[in-house]
């Protein structure tokens, strides 16, 4: 890692992880069989996961609810509405190989692309993850060219209040959210931690621009590539994790969608397997082989039936708990139409409905934290939990 301190961690890294892997059993545990107020404990300065207070909470994108998505607008909301942790960049890369934090590298419903006529010639249809997605790519730009744009709502129909705030804010790049990671904690007298994900790996990594040695060197400039740093990796791929695990000693978390759902690196490889198997006893123990962590849809902990209402919990929580493994499952929203059937209010796209008992009930399920949009409503719910 260039410094003789960074060859040592690298030489005990195994370890490490084992130790780290033992320090979040042992929060698991908390999670399973303490009180409400002792699984919101934490904060031990430099313990990594084991120092964030159970349940987790993670501002998706930061405070997405509030501000359009990976601005420093929702980054800093989310800090001061409380959240535990920020998800400070979906990471893609710049033509010049920067990266910047989108939430897809196609940006034409997340900035002002359109309007600039500069750029018109710049759209086209590429195919995405097996998926033909027409719009306007990272890739396509250079930074200088990027930071021209401003950021818009990227769901304005359930979020119409936050177009007030189209326009006011640039893209970021993944280097400016380290140093401003450092700012905030030196401001506020506490560690800010920072949550980003890898995006679509497979396909930057067939264009050159791959992500994983990039992310390792940014956060090798930082002195953020250690076991207890406040920087949690992710990513919908799990070869893409494993790459990562390589590079740095940060704690790591494979994200899962539906358990029909093949992660694309398995559909690109002829890997057979479905999320599905990876969430089987057997599957969740090779996961923690290389990660600290799990990220399922929140369906993977209850699913829904077809009218959207919510069945009985699968056995994934105690079956990831059992092998080590900490789960922060995705996303908890406000708005009805994210919510259960259960807990929706009226129709209005809108309109927020009963996500007090939603948090209840996923809280219940013994989770490990959350990502939501609404970083303030989900610490208020954390507190009714820990306190009831």
């Amino acid at each position: 890692m260039g410094t003789q301190e960074s060859n040592e961690q690298r030489e005990n890294a195994s370890g490490r992880r084992a130790l780290l892997g033992a320090a979040v059993l042992g929060a698991g545990g908390a999670v399973l069989g303490l009180s409400g107020a002792a699984r919101a404990a934490g904060r031990e300065p430099g313990r990594g996961l084991k120092s964030l207070p159970v349940p987790t909470i993670i501002g998706h994108r930061g405070a997405s609810g509030y501000r359009p998505e990976h601005t420093f607008g929702s980054y800093q909301l989310a800090l001061d509405l409380g959240a535990d942790i920020v998800e400070a960049g979906d990471l893609v890369p710049t033509k010049d190989g920067h990266l910047v934090c989108r939430h897809e590298p196609e940006i034409g419903g997340t900035t002002d692309v359109a309007g600039h006529p500069e750029f018109a010639d710049r759209k086209k249809t590429k195919v995405l993850d097996g998926v033909p997605t027409t719009g306007w790519f990272t890739e396509d730009f250079t930074l200088a060219e990027l930071k021209t744009l401003r950021a818009v709502e990227r769901i304005p129909a359930n979020r119409p209040h936050n177009t007030l705030y189209d326009g006011r804010w640039e893209i970021p790049t993944f280097e400016e959210v380290l140093l401003w990671q450092d700012e905030q904690t030196r401001k506020r007298g506490r560690q800010v931690w920072i949550y980003p994900e890898l995006k679509h790996p497979t396909y930057f990594r067939t264009l050159g621009l791959d992500l994983e040695p990039r992310v390792a060197k940014l956060l090798r400039k930082h002195r953020k590539d250690r076991w207890n740093a406040p920087v949690i990796l992710q990513s919908f791929e799990p070869t893409s994790i494993q790459r990562l695990n390589k590079l740095v000693d940060n704690p790591l978390v494979v994200l899962l969608s539906g358990a029909n759902t093949r992660p694309w690196d398995f559909v690109e490889t002829g890997d057979p397997r479905t999320v599905a198997d990876l969430i089987t006893p057997a599957g969740l123990r090779e996961i923690a082989s290389y990660a600290q962590g799990i990220g399922p849809t929140l369906d993977l902990i209850i699913p829904r039936d077809a009218s959207g209402h919510l069945t009985r919990p699968t056995t994934l929580v105690a079956d990831a708990h059992r092998v080590g493994l900490v789960l922060h499952p995705w996303t908890m929203r406000n708005e009805n139409p994210f919510l259960p059937a259960d807990f929706r209010k009226g129709t209005d796209a809108d309109g927020y409905g009963d996500v007090f008992g939603a948090y209840r009930t996923y809280f219940a399920t013994g989770i490990d934290g959350v990502f939501t949009d609404q970083p303030d409503t989900g610490l208020l719910a954390r507190a009714d939990f820990v306190n009831r």
